[in-house]
């Protein structure tokens, strides 16, 4: 999802952005098409892109890709991360407790992307694309932090065209509306199927100082492996951990009330 704006920053924003969903290369007419601006505004914006190393041009209708500026302030970002940095001691606990693979993901554009991961050290295991954006409705990670987003952002999601990463995404709002009253509940999401067939994965919020949400933890394994027994053993140790890296961002909030999880 891209939220879009009116003013030449936002319309410049929204562009970059489209740069994380997934296709390594855009050209002019699909850029103006998913934003529905005009090819004579997405031109120029991306020649400024250009101009300063954000993007580089294929030239002969090849379209656009990430230029070596972008991927600077990218690296950049992973380490000057606040929420990286502080995660990363707990990814590796939940690994080392589970024996799945552990990530972490950050709320980014109106969608998430995946910051950090620390791999399962068994054969087959599940590894995830780090700064890829994935829509917010799909798989467990990305519900948790839609269902503690406000209100307003919720209903904008719930209203919009739901698609379906895979035969098991959930794309009917009213049923995606009650799950995520049920994250809100619980605490924590889990998914099977919904964004890569065959894997499953189980997520709880991090929130920030001021009490709004900014990424989640998971661990994410093969659906054979991801058991609901699997789950209901490790359900309360993702909450704690989730809860763990929100108190060191300064969150002072509480867990939901562990009753209410039975």
């Amino acid at each position: 999802m891209v939220t879009q704006g009116t003013t030449s920053a936002d319309r410049a924003a929204d562009i970059l952005l489209l740069f994380v969903d997934g296709e390594e290369t855009l050209g002019v007419s699909k850029i103006a098409r998913d934003l529905d601006l005009s090819k004579a505004v997405v031109h120029r914006v991306l020649t400024s892109f250009v101009d300063r190393g954000l993007l580089v041009a294929g030239g002969a209708d090849r379209g656009y890709s990430l230029g070596p500026a972008a991927a600077a302030l990218g690296a950049r970002a992973l380490r000057t991360s606040p929420l990286r940095e502080v995660a990363r001691p707990v990814l590796e606990d939940i690994a080392r407790l589970t024996d799945e693979t552990a990530t972490l993901s950050a709320l980014v554009g109106g969608g998430r992307v995946y910051l950090d991961q620390i791999e399962s050290q068994r054969d087959i295991k599940m590894s995830v694309e780090l700064g890829r954006r994935f829509p917010l409705h799909s798989g467990s990670s990305g519900r948790c932090i839609l269902a503690f987003l406000p209100p307003e952002q919720i209903e904008e999601v719930l209203a919009q065209e739901l698609s379906a990463l895979t035969s098991q995404t959930i794309t009917d709002p009213a049923v995606l509306g009650d799950v995520l009253t049920q994250i809100q509940r619980f605490g924590y999401s889990q998914s099977t199927g919904e964004r890569q067939e065959d894997a499953a994965s189980m997520a709880a919020p991090v929130f920030d100082l001021d009490g709004r949400v900014v990424g989640a933890l998971s661990v994410c394994g093969p659906a054979l492996r991801m058991t609901e027994e699997f789950r209901q053993s490790h359900r309360d140790m993702i909450i704690a951990a989730s809860d763990r890296v929100s108190r060191a961002l300064g969150w002072r909030g509480g867990l939901p009330d562990p009753i209410a999880r039975k």
